[in-house]
């Protein structure tokens, strides 16, 4: 089960508040570099960040910097406004392929302000359903007919409104055609009121709801992978459902200041893949539910390009927006 005190023992397990070895500060005769997050201590995208500095301490010192705020966003303008100094910040997809088509004053221009780096891992969504629902509703396809039988009930919920999970609710419902509430909890609390009967649905991350789906407290319908899920084998992906539209896979990658030396970028990048390839990182965030990913610079430029060519046409077909 991921709980709380996984997540924190995790932290822990890479280090505290910063990670400076006095070996490596001494051997390269270097200022540490900053690994910037953008939320608190304890949470996933917080844990992978020290796990990845606790691996890459031979190579440098660094100290870790949690910047939460606008989800995400905070973050990247912080590095976007800061010197380029080798400083990174570890970031999900949806600050920079999805925020850029949901806030008008967003802040940064993704293609423009940033260097990527790599990513360092990824993971899906899963698409699943609480006691409010039928236990007769045992496939995604018999879900879109229950909604659109029972539109009053037709919700889900998502950790946050604007983000990937909010717009895989929406492709759901322009794919089976029917009306598909949005509720956003702002964390995981939706989970909560997925098993409390409040909610229908809910679209959260593989690792999020994994232990409730494993207790039986809610009912998996798919993973929104190209492949089934190694800890949910019996679980269709959506493309076996019958909504190839719906695979979504989000990931936690590093970028720099644009102004970033090419060569900073490619030392950077070779010592965060040789990590990402090692054993040792990959059974840490297996614990998480989430695979390693590592890529070339340009590699994670195009996916990034790619990604944001996507998400725009959804979001607009939406017909959501934020004024913030």
């Amino acid at each position: 089960m991921i709980t709380k005190r996984l997540l924190l023992s995790l932290a822990r397990a890479g280090g505290l508040a910063s990670v400076m070895p006095k070996g490596a500060r001494a051997q390269h005769g270097a200022p540490p570099t900053h690994l910037m997050v953008g939320v608190g201590p304890g949470g996933v995208v917080d844990v992978v960040a020290r796990m990845l500095a606790e691996e890459l301490k031979d190579n440098s010192s660094f100290i870790i910097e949690n910047r939460p705020g606008a989800g995400g966003r905070l973050v990247l303008g912080t590095l976007k406004n800061g010197p380029a100094d080798g400083s990174m910040v570890l970031t999900p997809a949806s600050p920079l392929v999805v925020f850029p088509h949901v806030y008008k004053r967003l802040g940064y221009d993704v293609l423009a302000d940033f260097a990527p780096v790599t990513r360092v891992c990824s993971y899906s969504l899963l698409i699943s359903v609480g006691p409010m629902v039928p236990r007769s509703v045992t496939t995604l396809a018999d879900f879109v007919k229950w909604c659109i039988a029972n539109p009053k009930q037709a919700a889900y919920g998502t950790p946050a409104a604007g983000s990937m999970l909010h717009f895989t609710g929406t492709i759901l419902a322009r794919e089976g055609g029917f009306e598909f509430t949005h509720v956003p909890y702002g964390g995981p609390n939706g989970i909560q009121d997925l098993i409390g009967g409040r909610i229908a649905a809910a679209i959260y991350p593989v690792g999020t709801t994994l232990p409730y789906v494993q207790s039986g407290n809610i009912r998996a319908l798919a993973v929104t992978s190209a492949q089934r899920y190694r800890q949910l084998p019996e679980v269709a992906t959506v493309g076996e459902a019958g909504f190839p539209a719906l695979e979504v896979e989000e990931w936690l990658g590093i970028v720099v200041s644009a102004k970033t030396p090419p060569e900073t970028v490619e030392r950077l990048n070779a010592a965060i893949r040789a990590v990402v390839s090692g054993d040792r990182f990959a059974r840490g965030i297996a614990k998480l539910a989430i695979e390693p990913a590592a890529d070339s610079p340009g590699q994670f430029a195009r996916l990034i390009k790619s990604d944001f060519d996507r998400w725009g046409p959804i979001v607009r077909t939406s017909g959501f927006s934020s004024e913030d």
